[in-house]
């Protein structure tokens, strides 16, 4: 057989490209498996990416659910607590209702209770001006009348030494006369002695001129000392026409002030009389009302008549009060030495149940003993002892201390103390809420109070009967105080 060798070298050669394209097709199709493999990965790890991304998606909405099932239930809260807050809201206002209309009575009643007590104390500040004006219009009168009566007697005085003058001169000018007579007679006999009688006549002559010249300036004198007599006299009558009719004045004046007394007494047995019976039924009424027909009233009515007993007794209060300020310029003043120690333990014991609640500690230092007036002196001290307890801080026991000492005016550093005099002062100082310095004279004013009546009880005047007491032991009280800071009284008793 015979070969074609063009034939065979020409498939041999197409072989070649067969297996050099099969070789490229391979190769790439390895490239594309490995792009394959690349692209696998990837999207396996998009996979696992995307499964996590949903596994937090869900654990995100189911996360959601439960806090907007919490976000409900707390909605559906707020909605009831709500209408709750919206029927206490409506309560409120219809007990803020109330309170105003109560707030408006009280004002009003208390509008007329003041304009009531600003004319009586205009009033009383009128007759004690009177009394006042008289008193010195008295002194005065006594004053003039004592100069009038000095220069009456010095007047009388002058007039006896200037008649005793007078007398003196009258006889040495009847004698100077009754020698005259002797003398011409002497004349006549002794002619022979003319120039000694001329020379004698001429001495004698010049003395006669004297004393008559002495007798012209002494009846001067007198004539001037009897019109200066005169002058004293018509003074004095005046002054006496004065006198009298600034003693009538004063008459006047002591039968107003009888009347105004007797004005006073009547207004304080009505305040102690008239006025505390019709509040006495009253809160006897009130309180059978509550006790035995609660159950017929509403709990509106049983608030009314709460408030009503709890006005009835600050009135009752405010009366009690009143008559005890009343009382303290009336009462006769009987000073006596007293321990002090005693009167502190006094009130001390009054008011044991207080300290106790309170859990109070009250520390004396030095007490002595002091000229006082022992039942005022024992109000007084309960006063500012009780004021203590109640203006404490309610988060801090109370603790008050009570010093005293015996001090000489010039050791007190006040003008309004004599230098002179010994005074036994007391301080009483607390840890309480105290009160703004500008208060430091207002606290002793009748009525005058720094805090609501809803904070603390009272009425006003428990610092003013203070004042009063010390006002009739002749001291001196003062006070000083700082906001938050506590308060200290100083008083000041003559202790000679």
């Amino acid at each position: 057989m015979t070969v074609d060798n063009d034939s065979v070298g020409f498939e041999g050669s197409d072989l070649t490209s067969r297996l050099a394209i099969s070789e490229s097709k391979l190769l790439l199709t390895l490239e594309v498996l490995e792009l394959q493999k690349n692209r696998n990965i990837i999207l396996e790890s998009n996979l696992t990416e995307a499964i996590q991304n949903l596994v937090f998606q869900k654990y995100e909405i189911e996360k959601g659910e439960i806090e907007l099932g919490i976000a409900n239930k707390e909605l559906v809260f707020q909605d009831v607590e709500k209408g709750k807050r919206a029927a206490e809201l409506g309560i409120a206002n219809k007990e803020l209702v109330f309170q105003d209309e109560e707030k408006e009575k009280r004002a009003a009643e208390l509008s007329i209770a003041n304009k009531e007590l600003i004319f009586q104390n205009d009033e009383k500040e009128k007759r004690a001006a009177e009394l006042g004006i008289a008193n010195m219009e008295l002194i005065f009168q006594n004053e003039e009348k004592e100069k009038r009566a000095n220069e009456l007697s010095i007047a009388n005085i002058e007039l006896a030494f200037q008649n005793a003058e007078k007398e003196k001169r009258a006889a040495e000018l009847s004698i100077a006369n009754k020698e005259l007579i002797f003398q011409n007679k002497e004349k006549e006999k002794r002619a022979a002695e003319l120039s000694i009688a001329n020379r004698e006549l001429i001495f004698q002559n010049e003395e006669k001129e004297k004393r008559a010249a002495e007798l012209i300036i002494a009846n001067e004198e007198l004539a001037f000392q009897n019109g200066e007599k005169e002058k004293r006299a018509a003074e004095l009558i005046i002054a006496n026409k004065e006198l009298a009719f600034q003693n009538d004045e004063k008459e006047k004046r002591a039968a107003e002030l009888i009347i105004a007394n007797k004005e006073l007494l009547a207004f304080t047995y009505i305040s102690s009389h008239d006025l505390q019976e019709p509040l006495r039924k009253i809160q006897t009424f009130v309180t059978i009302l509550l006790e035995n027909e609660v159950d017929n009233l509403s709990e509106s009515g049983k608030h009314h008549f709460q408030r009503m007993q709890l006005a009835a007794g600050r009135m009752q209060q405010l009366i009690d009060d009143l008559l005890s300020f009343s009382r303290i310029s009336t009462t006769e003043l009987q000073f006596e030495k007293t321990d002090l120690n005693i009167i502190i333990e006094e009130v001390k014991n009054e008011l044991r149940d207080t300290i106790s609640e309170k859990h109070a500690i009250i520390e004396t230092i030095g007490m002595c003993s002091a000229k006082i007036i022992a039942f005022q002196f024992r109000q007084l001290m309960y006063n500012l002892i009780s004021n203590a307890l109640k203006f404490s801080n309610p988060n801090v026991p109370p603790y008050i201390i009570i010093q005293s000492r015996i001090l000489s005016g010039s050791q007190c550093y006040n003008i309004k103390l004599s230098h002179d005099k010994n005074y036994c002062h007391i301080m009483i100082k607390d840890n309480g809420i105290g009160f703004e310095p500008h208060f430091n004279e207002r606290i002793f004013e009748v009525f005058q109070k720094l805090h609501g009546k809803e904070s603390y009880a009272g009425t006003g005047i428990g610092l003013a009967i203070v004042k009063k007491i010390v006002e009739n032991h002749n001291g001196l009280i003062m006070a000083t105080s700082e906001l938050n800071q506590g308060a200290q009284f100083d008083i000041f008793i003559p202790n000679d």
